[in-house]
């Protein structure tokens, strides 16, 4: 109960508040940046208006696109909404619209998901109820009764514990033979990029791969550690960079790198960022060690939030052992649970659809009716197979009194084995209902 007692008396305690106005605005602008880049791309077109089908979230089908121009408003507004919180204005509304508009682009379609997408999702959703807009804002300059220099420990130590649970669990998928031991699937990714400037001409050994592979599981286990020890900090911080931009150049994952550098910037302190304000002031003014007025304490109820919050996700990374088999395999378990760079799949999946009264059948290719993205995802992943075999059944209707079966023969290789079965070829996929069980019709 001392413990307990302790604990909850450092995170109230109030600290420099300016480490979470950082993360405000780091968070708001590249979020604004990467909303841009996606529209300008064409992707929201291409992955949310052209597609005449979208493999839904079990229990989320009813969250559809917009038709018309109805997506490009959300992101129009998407792209808005991240301005704002970046300066501060209406931050409670603009955060609280930015999670609720993101979540819902995010469940539209499985074939779209990425790990940031999640922690986008997971964060926005935690700076709800963070004041992070309590100081260097456009709420406090309308309204300075809202400015404060100070804050309970626990509103940066939530993103600090959010970013900690991301690294730990990626780090923790890696503890497994084809990483540690095989170097896999760094090494196929490696050999793919020998043509990279001064060290590609190593990435041929096997060796390099397995060194990259340890040091990635090492990185990620260890580096929030280094974050919050201040004599480590800065060097860690560095380490953050060479990292993640190692990793944006070698590999096509999007913006991850570049949400976690901005993310790893809650780890300095108050005083970090006035030292280097008054170095680059040449000034030495730092914060005032006792607070004259600090943001409140946590909200009515804010607790049972915070720890349910935080439980769902110590649940979901670890959810994959009450599956059987190997979740890289079946991705049972997989999705919402930091698995992150672990699998280098390709699958190839024929659907047959037969009328069992008349003795026809029809055989039907994924590339007739998806986007290049979803074909790609729907390949190895047997839940959106499972989806799709219902969607081709509902895009070919037959006499209701005939005996209709939909079966899929799919072979995926994975981390460059031989191509193999990855489910059973044999079941009718209309009798099997979508759930988070486990699939007996999975091959394991």
């Amino acid at each position: 109960m001392r413990f307990i007692h302790d604990c909850r008396s450092k995170l109230a305690e109030p600290v420099d508040i300016l480490p979470l106005i950082v993360f405000r605005f780091a968070f708001g602008s590249l979020m604004c940046l990467s909303t841009l880049r996606f529209m300008l791309n064409g992707w929201v077109r291409q992955v949310y208006i052209l597609p005449a089908f979208h493999f839904t979230y079990p229990g989320f089908e009813w969250v559809q696109a917009l038709e018309g121009d109805g997506m490009y408003v959300v992101f129009v507004s998407l792209l808005i909404l991240s301005g704002l919180i970046a300066i501060g204005f209406a931050y409670r509304i603009s955060i609280a619209l930015f999670f609720i508009l993101f979540s819902y682009v995010e469940l539209i379609d499985q074939a779209a998901y990425l790990n940031h997408y999640y922690f986008i999702s997971l964060t926005s959703f935690l700076l709800i109820f963070l004041p992070a807009n309590r100081y260097l804002s456009i709420d406090v300059l309308l309204r300075p009764h809202l400015k404060a220099r100070f804050a309970p420990r626990w509103t940066i130590a939530a993103i600090q514990f959010q970013l900690a649970i991301v690294y730990f669990f990626a780090g923790f998928a890696k503890l497994n033979s084809d990483w540690l031991l095989h170097g896999l699937p760094m090494k196929i990714w490696l050999k793919a990029n020998t043509d990279f400037p001064l060290i590609g001409t190593f990435f041929d050994d096997d060796r390099v791969a397995i060194a990259f592979s340890w040091a990635g599981a090492i990185y990620d286990l260890t580096i929030p550690i280094w974050l919050l020890w201040r004599r480590t900090r800065l060097v860690a911080y560095m380490t953050v960079i060479v990292f993640h931009l190692m990793t944006a150049l070698l590999f096509p994952i999007g913006m991850f790198p570049y949400v976690m550098i901005a993310s790893t910037l809650i780890f300095f302190s108050g005083d970090d960022y006035r030292l280097l304000l008054s170095k680059i002031r040449r000034q030495a003014k730092l914060a005032a060690r006792k607070p004259s007025n600090a943001a409140s304490a946590f909200p009515r109820g804010g607790k049972v939030i915070l720890i349910l919050f935080f439980g769902f996700q110590l649940f979901m990374p670890l959810r994959h052992y009450l599956y059987p088999g190997d979740t890289n395999w079946t991705m049972e378990g997989y999705r919402f649970a930091w698995r992150v760079m672990l699998n280098e799949k390709a699958g190839f999946a024929t659907f047959y659809i037969r009328d069992r009264t008349a003795g026809q059948q029809q055989i039907l290719y994924g590339r007739d009716y998806l986007t290049e993205q979803q074909l790609r995802h729907m390949s190895y992943q047997p839940d959106m197979i499972l989806q799709f075999a219902h969607y081709l059944a509902s895009r070919h209707p037959f006499d209701p009194s005939h005996d209709i079966a939909v079966y899929a023969e799919v072979h995926v290789s994975h981390n460059g084995a031989a191509s193999k079965l990855l489910i059973d070829p044999q079941r009718n996929l209309l009798n099997e209902a979508r759930s988070l069980f486990p699939k007996s019709w999975i091959l394991r």
